[in-house]
């Protein structure tokens, strides 16, 4: 598992899979703020994180101006514990297009007086909008900061005082109205957590998008991350959710279970398919980064007449 530092003459046939990683936060209490991004989205997006941009890019066929700030929205559900509110992730909520699309309307006024600007775009779980007097907000995404208490996870200000408040206050009316919308009470009725808030994330601009080297230099990306279809469109790079296996060579692969596909991945080196796997991953919270060949996916046993074992994905990511 050594990584291979030897360059050679001939271009190599490299498949990239990069492994979903977390904060490295030890304790919350010690901490001034959150870490700006999950490992991942800076790896991909650098550290100005214009995620909002990206997304909106990868849902629509809108032509972007490369220096707009946008914001995304994203109608969420707030879980009460005994003292303090939780984040639920998207995935948790079930939410319809319909009733996306009702709600927007509910609180379309509200957020287009405070933001100066009409929505953009409308998606399913996401709504898009010019940032405005909201551009210098400091804020982190759903995927980040879901399953943790908010009120650390709250907008805040950076370049100007106040408006990290005005967010708040725009949220609160939002959350009143919402309160008594029909679309919460057909939601309970079908015992669907309530859509109680709306969260503000990834404020950027396409033009704040570093990309690493490596993205530059590939010809195919797979999985169905939504940041995904943005940042391939963005590189002029193909994408699609599921992995083709005959086109692995100089493809970048970001998907849910990575252990499913190794043993595919393993045998395309044995079989000279693949002349080396790079594997990203983000133990700490810090991107490494790894080479593998035919040469070490094999466990080299003690006993020299024992066949030797494969490597497993378990062995690969506890390394």
């Amino acid at each position: 598992m050594t990584m291979n530092l030897n360059p050679k003459s001939s271009p190599l046939r490299c498949f990239t899979l990069m492994v979903s990683g977390d904060d490295a936060i030890e304790s919350e209490v010690n901490q001034n703020a959150p870490p700006s991004g999950l490992p991942q989205e800076r790896f991909l997006l650098g550290d100005h994180l214009p995620i909002a941009p990206v997304l909106l890019l990868g849902q629509s066929g809108l032509e972007l101006n490369p220096n707009e700030v946008i914001a995304c929205l994203q109608p969420v559900h707030l879980h009460a514990t005994r003292d303090h509110l939780i984040l639920m992730a998207q995935s948790q909520i079930d939410l319809t297009e319909n009733e996306s699309s009702q709600l927007l309307q509910a609180a379309l006024p509200f957020i287009e007086e405070d933001f100066g600007s009409k929505v953009l775009f409308q998606g399913q779980r996401d709504w898009f909008i010019p940032a405005g007097p909201f551009a210098s907000l400091a804020t982190h995404s759903i995927d980040q900061a879901h399953g943790h208490n908010i009120d650390w996870w709250m907008p805040r200000d950076t370049s100007e005082i106040g408006i990290a408040r005005l967010w708040r206050k725009l949220q609160n009316e939002i959350q009143m109205l919402w309160h008594i919308d029909p679309v919460n009470e057909e939601r309970e009725q079908r015992r669907l957590p309530s859509i109680n808030s709306l969260w503000i994330s990834g404020i950027g601009r396409l033009a704040d998008i570093q990309t690493p080297q490596l993205l530059k230099t590939v010809n195919q990306i797979y999985g169905n991350h939504p940041l995904l279809a943005g940042l391939a469109k963005y590189l002029q790079i193909p994408q699609q959710n599921e992995i083709d296996f005959s086109r692995l060579a100089n493809s970048f692969a970001w998907i849910d279970r990575p252990e499913n596909i190794w043993d595919q991945l393993r045998s395309a080196l044995l079989s000279n398919e693949l002349d080396e796997i790079k594997i990203i991953d983000f133990p700490k919270g810090q991107a490494r980064h790894r080479i593998f060949t035919a040469k070490n996916v094999s466990k080299k046993s003690w006993a020299f007449w024992k066949k030797s074992a494969p490597l497993t994905w378990s062995e690969i990511i506890s390394t």
